[in-house]
């Protein structure tokens, strides 16, 4: 029997080594159970609700199918399943579990892995990415009761499976939450870099019948996703960026691949970092709504987002890598914004959830208020809080001298960092050094794979790419 790990944000596993039919079944069955067993514990909050699951798939190889799996599973256990007939983005499955009022969810994606992995997200019935708990929880449900199957035709005819697209009503909240008559209006030529994923189509949709232009790139369904890896990072936009040369626009936005995570270039296919994406929205809810709450982000995100809290009065909350930490603040309620490195990002009364379509369109928003370029608004940024540089290495790492070197590294810290001497030492999600000047050095292990992220923030890409070198150097101590 293969081992069964949750990681930052769910299982993910190669497709037909681990990420089999059968494991897709036992992890449902071991998910169904536990949902079960909260619906009868009396300190759960999901006492007396109907046993109602929704279960999503994007566009990977045989994802489909793994979703029919699972929904096999829970309408066997007596579940009530909302089935998605096609490829939808993870936001509009997190939005049904809390729309619909179901106990959870499951998004069958491997986000922005490789081709070759699939995924099993699970999804709490508040409509975001359940906790460690619950996934360590759920993990000790596996294999205590053999798997039971109900044929999916079946499933449907005893209407314990219903088909449903569940975008419909996702897209409607999104027109609540930004003000979508001023976009609607505001003549925006944008494009949409889908990067082969599912949120294909979804700004043509939304935007139908508006003054707006949209131009989706890498739209196409490929499970290949066109020899890259479907993550909102420059190396994978080469296609767009030609075609951006060539036809400029006003914006090209980013999706990842199950569209839960939003990117960015300009519209000549100028790379934009999604740290700039986060101080412009940071900007736009703080300074064009009025709005107030605090800023939730992750430890990796840029140090301008500390100096603009400082400066427009917001309190400041940091977390660990891992949008459920996010989510878990975001749940507190009184929150702005949420966000992370990796281009996440959740907006208070909607779902405490990253939804890359919902930045898109906040993006959109900011834009025909302005009515200047995004090149603009970035340089106002940096001329006010300073320029901020950024770079990250993915370095293979054994996982069994990890916790070793994460050791090291928090009782040996450097002096200074570069020029500038060492402020703080944080070490309760692998461990990062921030200097006085606010740059900083980080190492951190991916939660799945011998895999130790190296993160570096500093005014120059020539100091980058020093903190990035003295990362690796650390590295080689242990």
């Amino acid at each position: 029997m293969a081992q069964i790990k949750f990681g930052t944000d769910g299982w993910r596993a190669v497709i037909a080594e681990d990420f089999t039919f059968n494991n897709v079944a036992r992890v449902s069955q071991a998910t169904a159970d536990y949902w079960k067993s909260e619906i009868g514990n009396r300190k759960s909050e999901i006492v007396g609700r109907e046993l109602k699951a929704v279960i999503g798939y994007d566009r990977r190889f045989l994802s489909d199918a793994f979703a029919k799996c699972a929904a096999e599973v829970f309408a066997a256990n007596d579940y009530h399943v909302v089935l998605t007939p096609e490829p939808t983005p993870t936001p509009s499955v997190s939005y049904a579990v809390k729309h619909l009022g179901a106990v959870g969810g499951v998004m069958i994606t491997a986000s922005h892995n490789p081709p070759v992995f699939n995924g099993f997200k699970l999804k709490s019935h508040y409509g975001g990415s359940s906790d460690s708990a619950t996934c360590q929880v759920i993990e000790g449900f596996l294999d205590r009761n053999p798997v039971r199957t109900l044929k999916l035709a079946d499933a449907i005819k005893a209407k314990q499976v219903v088909v449903k697209d569940v975008r419909p009503a996702h897209y409607a909240a999104l027109k609540k939450l930004v003000d979508f008559k001023l976009i609607a209006k505001s003549k925006l030529r944008f494009a949409h870099e889908a990067l082969f994923g599912v949120g294909a189509g979804c700004f043509e949709q939304l935007l139908a019948g508006t003054t707006c232009k949209v131009t989706t790139l890498n739209g196409a369904h490929d499970p290949l996703f066109g020899g890259i890896n479907p993550e909102p990072i420059e190396k994978n936009y080469a296609r767009s960026q030609a075609f951006l040369r060539k036809h400029p626009h006003d914006i090209c936005l980013v999706t990842d691949g199950d569209a839960d995570r939003v990117g960015g270039m300009d519209g000549r296919g100028n790379y934009l970092s999604t740290h700039q994406l986060i101080c412009l929205l940071l900007h736009h809810l703080a300074i064009n709504r009025a709005g107030k709450g605090r800023m939730i982000k992750a430890l990796t995100t840029t140090s301008m987002v500390d100096k603009m809290c400082a400066a427009y009065g917001l309190p400041l909350v940091e977390t660990g890598v891992g949008f459920k930490y996010i989510c878990a603040e975001m749940l507190k309620g009184d929150v702005l914004l949420g966000a992370e490195e990796s281009g996440g990002i959740g907006f208070p009364g909607h779902i405490p959830e990253r939804d890359g379509i919902a930045a898109g369109l906040m993006l959109l928003e900011m834009l025909a208020t302005e009515r200047v370029s995004v090149n603009k608004l970035v340089a106002r940024l940096e001329k006010e809080f300073g320029p901020h540089r950024y770079g990250r290495i993915d370095t293979h790492f054994p996982l069994e001298k990890r916790g070793a070197l994460m050791e090291f590294l928090k009782n040996n810290p450097p002096a200074k960092l570069l020029r500038s001497p060492l402020a703080d030492v944080k070490s309760y999600d692998g461990v990062k050094y921030v200097a006085a000047d606010s740059s900083w050095l980080m190492l951190r292990g991916s939660g799945t794979e011998p895999i130790l992220r190296i993160y570096a923030e500093a005014k120059t890409e020539a100091d980058v790419k020093k903190l990035l070198k003295l990362g690796v150097a650390l590295t080689q101590k242990v």
